[in-house]
C-alpha cells in the first residue's frame, strides 16, 4: 500500500473555511462555540481534540494600517489551514505507552481510540502542539487522515471541500513531484520566498507526510 498524505499550498488558501466545517461534519465533531477571539476571523483558536483543521488567518500588515503612498508592500495575509503532520518519526507514537498510536497502512499516523488510556504523554511529546485531551471522554484525538474514508477509497473530506485545491491528498511521492513544480513555478514567477516544509529535503526533524508549501519563515506560521 503507497504511503498517502496531504500537500497544502498556502498560497492559494483563501480563509474559507470549507475544510474546517468538512472535517467536523464528516467526524462528527462538536462546535467549539462562538467566541471572538479578537485575532482576524478566527473562532476556532487552534487545533485540538475537537478540532482537527484550523485555518490560520495571519495578518501581516503595518502596525497603524495606513502605508505610505508609494509603497509597494501594502502588506498582505497569509492563510494557512493546519492539521496533523503525521511524521514519518512521529514522537506521539513514540511516547505512547499503551500501543494506542499506530502507523496504519497508508503510513498516517493513527490513535486508536479503544487503546488509549487519556494518560496524555502523546500531547506533551507532539512537536507541534497537534493533539489535545478531550474534556468530553477524557482521550486524545486528532486529525484520522480520514482514515475510514481511505479504505473506502474516497479523498478526506477536508480536501474534497476545498475549493481552491489548497489541500491535496493523494501518494506522498506524487504530492511531492507536484509541490516541488510548484515551488519552481513560483520561483519563476518572483516569489522566491516559496518553500516546501516537512518533505524529505526540508530542515525538519523529520519527514511529514502532511507538508506544507510556504512564503515565510515557518515560525510566522505557528
Amino acid at each position: 500500500q503507497a504511503a498517502t498524505g496531504f500537500y497544502t499550498d498556502t498560497t492559494v488558501c483563501i480563509g474559507c473555511k470549507a475544510c474546517e466545517v468538512a472535517c467536523k461534519q464528516w467526524n462528527q465533531l462538536p462546535a467549539d462555540g462562538f467566541a471572538w477571539l479578537g485575532e482576524s476571523y478566527d473562532n476556532t483558536g487552534g487545533l485540538s481534540a475537537t478540532s482537527w483543521r484550523h485555518v490560520k488567518f495571519l495578518e501581516q500588515f503595518p502596525a497603524d494600517r495606513t502605508p505610505p503612498a508609494d509603497s509597494l508592500d501594502p502588506g498582505r495575509w497569509l492563510m494557512m489551514s493546519d492539521v496533523c503532520k503525521h511524521c514519518v518519526t512521529a514522537p506521539c507514537q513514540q511516547a505512547c505507552p499503551t500501543g494506542a498510536l499506530i502507523h496504519t497502512e497508508f503510513d498516517n499516523v493513527y490513535i486508536q481510540p479503544d487503546i488509549c488510556n487519556g494518560c496524555a504523554y502523546c500531547v506533551a511529546a507532539c512537536p507541534f502542539g497537534v493533539i489535545t485531551r478531550s474534556a468530553l471522554d477524557g482521550l486524545a484525538h486528532k486529525c484520522t487522515l480520514c482514515y475510514d474514508r481511505q479504505r473506502d477509497g474516497l479523498v478526506p473530506a477536508c480536501a474534497k471541500a476545498c475549493p481552491t485545491q489548497s489541500i491535496q491528498f493523494g501518494p506522498i511521492g506524487e504530492l511531492r513531484d507536484r509541490a516541488r513544480e510548484r515551488v519552481a513555478r513560483l520561483h519563476e514567477q518572483g516569489v522566491s520566498s516559496a518553500y516546501l516544509y516537512g518533505d524529505v529535503s526540508s530542515p525538519t526533524y523529520s519527514e511529514l507526510h502532511s507538508f506544507y508549501l510556504l512564503i515565510d519563515h515557518p515560525s510566522v506560521y505557528g
